[in-house]
């Protein structure tokens, strides 16, 4: 049985535990660059919190009951986004960032829910698109995406360090 899932705002109370969920789901990881090799990714997704300091930028939690199982950044404003490559510069667009899911709460569809929600914020905004970024070490989350309609975008790809990002491309179609 699936439980009731949750999707909403982060409470302050929540950022640390948010934060420490994060690193614990990066840090898993096959592939993935570890908090030795990149500290300071990591030190950003230890204070997610931080990101509802930025302008037109939320940080959304999924919770099963009183459980806190995942979270993701949405930003208003890609000038804010802080990705390396073009994505910063695209104007009436949203973008995605930072999306987690607790390893006991995959496939429940926790992900997916995440990801509609920032997707219904950009449409409620009136942005054509939607933007976000992954990497191959996470195949879940870029078949969800691929899923639900985003395309790769090599226009956005760049390496953070030595790691190749992919920028994908969600159009929306005015309501």
């Amino acid at each position: 049985m699936i439980p009731q899932l949750t999707i909403r705002d982060l409470r302050p109370t929540e950022a640390d535990a948010l934060g420490r969920l994060m690193v614990e789901v990066y840090s898993s990881l096959e592939g993935f660059p570890t908090p030795d090799e990149q500290p300071r990714y990591y030190e950003l997704l230890a204070h997610i919190g931080d990101f509802t300091q930025k302008k037109d930028a939320r940080v959304l939690v999924a919770l099963t009951g009183e459980e806190l199982v995942g979270g993701v950044v949405y930003f208003g404003d890609m000038a804010e986004y802080g990705s390396g490559g073009t994505a910063t510069t695209v104007r009436k667009a949203s973008g995605i960032r930072l999306l987690g899911v607790s390893p006991k709460s995959r496939n429940l569809g926790v992900g997916r829910a995440l990801t509609q929600a920032c997707i219904q914020l950009a449409r409620e905004k009136g942005h054509a698109q939607v933007i976000l970024h992954t990497t191959q070490a996470m195949q879940i989350a870029w078949q969800l995406y691929e899923r639900l309609g985003f395309v790769r975008s090599e226009d956005l790809d760049f390496s953070q360090q030595d790691l190749p990002v992919f920028g994908f491309r969600l159009p929306l179609t005015p309501a």
